[in-house]
């Protein structure tokens, strides 16, 4: 598999799961289930799950498939693996918020090299190019035929007027005196992986989580703001944040454009 490869096929299952994904929430109703660790699962969660993975085994059989909505996979490691959420922010999704995405990425070495995040609701799909720079496609988001981008890049942050997004969750007191070290201009909530891609377009300079995720959830949108020129680092001691760790849990952790002064946790 090369890069070549691998960024039409992730674009184009994005997008055909997000159609699935929009069809289910513009229905009437659909059905919210509660999985073992009493987070949400909808129709559309597992119907994106299944499309976005038939494609992937398909065009690449002999790399690791690791997906939230697959437990099988979960006690699955390997140094090179692609990971799947196909339904980012299910609250918002049930909430009719509009902020969830699709997230695909490959993970080589620790590390996310190549991601797409769709976010079908806003009309907006960011993602890594063959080369590793971020773009943000324009346009119809036609799925034969890539369509007009735009390279993103990371802000040149002002320390005396920072812009921070923040979890629309999942915030909390600790997230909040955590953002009461930096100056703060202006301060926003989103949900999803799209709080990386506006630190990756410079809408934002700073996302700090102090919460649970999973790599599931921050892998693509890790790699869009890598790509874009950016850092994602462990709270508690700014070391890199790393991938392909046993049951795929993350630590807390900061994204932020370089040249921010950091705090301490």
């Amino acid at each position: 598999m090369t890069y070549d490869d691998l960024i039409p096929v992730i674009r184009r299952l994005a997008l055909e799961a997000g159609d699935k994904i929009m069809e289910i929430y513009n229905a009437d109703d659909f059905d919210v289930k509660v999985k073992s660790d009493s987070s949400p699962v909808t129709e559309a969660d597992e119907a994106a799950d299944a499309l976005i993975s038939a494609g992937l085994r398909a065009a690449f059989p002999d790399i690791l498939l690791v997906t939230e909505e697959q437990a099988a996979s979960h006690s699955k490691q390997g140094d090179t693996f692609l990971i799947v959420d196909p339904l980012d922010g299910t609250k918002e999704f049930i909430n009719r918020r509009g902020d969830f995405t699709v997230n695909i990425a490959l993970v080589e070495n620790g590390v996310p090299t190549r991601g797409v995040v769709y976010a079908p609701a806003r009309g907006r799909m960011f993602y890594t190019l063959a080369d590793g720079r971020s773009v943000e496609e324009i346009g119809a988001l036609d799925k034969d035929k890539p369509g007009e981008v735009t390279p993103i890049s990371v802000s040149d942050p002002d320390n005396s007027a920072l812009l921070v997004v923040a979890s629309k969750s999942h915030r909390d007191q600790a997230t909040d005196d955590y953002i009461n070290k930096y100056k703060v201009k202006d301060s926003k909530s989103a949900g999803s992986s799209l709080k990386f891609c506006l630190v990756a377009t410079g809408e934002a300079d700073l996302y700090p989580r102090v919460g649970r995720t999973m790599e599931w959830d921050t892998a693509a949108g890790h790699a869009v703001l890598a790509g874009a020129g950016g850092h994602v680092v462990r709270f508690e001691d700014h070391a890199p944040l790393t991938y392909g760790k046993e049951g795929y849990a993350n630590p807390f952790f900061i994204a932020y454009a370089p040249g921010i002064e950091l705090k301490e946790a």
